[in-house]
């Protein structure tokens, strides 16, 4: 259906810049929004931001507000996170993930495809 790649990801100091990109294929027409998730470990995947597919809403999670941004490139299917004055706290392994239903959910479960994951570390 959709494949999802993710890439971008390394090691920076706090306070510098990394963009991730995701690379979608497949049956992208049947998707309504893109988001991306995070995972440290020991911990639940939460939720960082959200982008609808074919309109303009997002949504970003408190922690990231005003520090990331999430967009896309319709013509090249990637939806990218472009990640500003990282904090140690960011460290964690970033998940790109497609929605097929229509409305925004910060779930993990509201969402239908997945990518690999990137690793994204942050050094103090």
């Amino acid at each position: 259906q959709v494949q999802l790649v993710e890439s971008g990801g390394g090691l920076v100091q706090a306070g510098g810049s990394l963009r991730l990109s995701c690379a979608a294929s497949g049956r992208t027409v049947s998707t309504y929004a893109m988001a991306w998730f995070r995972q440290a470990p020991g911990k639940e995947r939460e939720f960082v931001a959200y982008i609808m597919w074919g309109g303009s809403s997002t949504y970003y999670a408190d922690s990231v507000k005003g520090r990331f941004t999430i967009s896309r490139d319709n013509a090249k299917n990637t939806v990218n996170l472009q990640m500003d004055s990282l904090k140690p706290e960011d460290t964690a392994v970033y998940y790109c993930a497609a929605r097929l239903r229509l409305g925004y959910t910060s779930s993990p479960s509201g969402y239908n495809y997945w990518g690999q994951g990137t690793q994204v570390t942050v050094s103090s």
